[in-house]
């Protein structure tokens, strides 16, 4: 194989409980990008459509992974990558995510299938380190296992995947607003109360049983997020509003997703999705702020050839 061409899935990172720990893939939302070898053992970006990013390497996300692999494997051939951004950076919604664990799956199909989607996610993380300065798993774990994950542990890296319901729907809702991550974690408390902690890992307790048994009462019972959301939710325009609106569309539970501006809500089924983002769409029409609507399944695969 000397060229790929695959679509890389946005993902919704912490769903509410899950802080750092767990994030799920959507089917409908990501980037395509195309890798071909060359000669050359350096890696050159060419194309970049749909975002102002580095087209250097060493500052891109998937440069930075493409060139840790190749390193690693020893490689004898370089690549071209072109990038296709089909949502903005800075949306909460993974798009460093979708390039790093893109590149990392590419490069691992044009490597034989070399690695693991473990070591894939430790490829990954480099690239988050690039974006954003922290090596997170959540959102590059999601992009390549696809569906639910959990991040069990970080040191050693333990990725669990999660049963997800077929049923199961997200709507999104992109307010046109930038929250750069490393602004959202300034906000986070440092310490924060044992009562709150127990409340919280109760709710992902709770979260991973109900998606283990499609119980989605359980589902929207456990989304409930006691850490970020009250110091985050402040950050982000008419986000209670938001939130109301969505439950009363029949919305199982609303959250940031990652550290925003994005808000996702889950739903049982797609006409029940599609109701809660007419209500999305009535608290923000009105706003003066733009914003994006989205209506996806959660993907059962990650990255994937196109």
């Amino acid at each position: 194989m000397n060229e790929i061409t695959i679509f890389s899935p946005a993902t919704v990172a912490n769903v509410s409980c899950g802080f750092d720990a767990m994030g799920f893939a959507l089917e409908s939302l990501g980037d395509e990008m195309i890798f071909k070898k060359t000669e050359s053992k350096e890696v050159v970006i060419s194309k970049i459509e749909g975002a102002n990013l580095p087209f250097e390497a060493c500052n891109n996300v998937a440069g930075v992974v493409a060139q840790n692999m190749l390193k690693d494997a020893n490689a004898d051939f370089g690549l071209d990558i072109q990038i296709f951004k089909n949502f903005k950076p800075g949306s909460g919604l993974g798009s460093s995510a979708a390039s790093a664990s893109g590149t990392a799956y590419a490069v691992n199909e044009l490597l034989s299938k070399k690695y693991s989607n473990l070591e894939l996610t430790k490829f990954a993380m480099q690239g988050e380190v690039t974006a954003c300065g922290s090596a997170i798993a959540d959102n590059v774990a999601a992009a390549i296992y696809g569906g639910f994950v959990l991040i069990r542990n970080y040191e050693p890296l333990d990725i669990v995947s999660i049963p997800t319901p077929s049923e199961l729907v997200a709507t999104v809702i992109h307010p046109q607003i930038e929250i750069k991550t490393e602004d959202a974690r300034k906000v986070m408390p440092s310490e924060i109360p044992l009562k709150t902690a127990i409340g919280q890992w109760a709710n992902v307790g709770g979260l991973i049983s109900g998606l283990h048994a499609s119980d989605f009462d359980l589902i929207g019972r456990s989304l409930v997020d006691n850490v970020a959301e009250p110091v985050r939710k402040g950050l982000i325009p008419h986000f209670d509003a938001v939130k109301e609106a969505s439950i009363k569309a029949g919305a199982l539970g609303t959250g940031i997703s990652g550290s925003g501006p994005s808000i996702f809500a889950l739903s049982e089924g797609i006409e029940t999705a599609n109701k809660v983002k007419e209500a999305m769409h009535a608290v923000y029409k009105d706003s003066g702020i733009d914003f994006t609507l989205y209506v996806s399944r959660i993907s059962t695969t990650g990255a994937r050839a196109i």
